[in-house]
């Protein structure tokens, strides 16, 4: 069955970088929007970025300028790079894959999901 592994995650004092990786397995990678959400304790999952089959990017405004989304088709693997990190990102990070994306920033609508990687930005 289609599995999305993330993995890069872990604890970096505020202003730092970390970078998360997702990749996946028996998805047709290529045809797919690909989008990281994150969870903080006791809040709901929201949406971070998300990146389509022809390498068009959003991201929520929070993290504009601050966090790129990437792919390699190549690798099966969608990247994301978070610089200036602030203690408000903690969270798990989750990877996502949707094959139509007619909502990029709606959970529901992604149709694989990864099990997640615990991001800790300490102040």
């Amino acid at each position: 069955q289609v599995q999305l592994v993330e993995s890069g995650g872990g604890l970096v004092q505020a202003g730092g970088s970390l970078r998360l990786s997702c990749i996946t397995f028996r998805l047709s990678f290529s045809r797919y929007a690909m989008g990281w959400f994150r969870q903080a304790p006791g809040k709901e999952r929201e949406f971070v970025a998300a990146i389509r089959w022809d390498d068009i990017t959003y991201y929520t405004p929070s993290v504009r300028g601050r966090f790129t989304i990437s792919r390699d088709n190549a690798k099966n693997t969608v990247y994301l790079q978070m610089n200036s990190l602030k203690p408000e990102d903690t969270g798990v990070y989750f990877c996502a894959a949707d094959l139509s994306l007619k909502s990029y920033a709606a959970a529901y609508e992604y149709d694989y999901w990864g099990q997640g990687t615990q991001v800790t930005v300490s102040s």
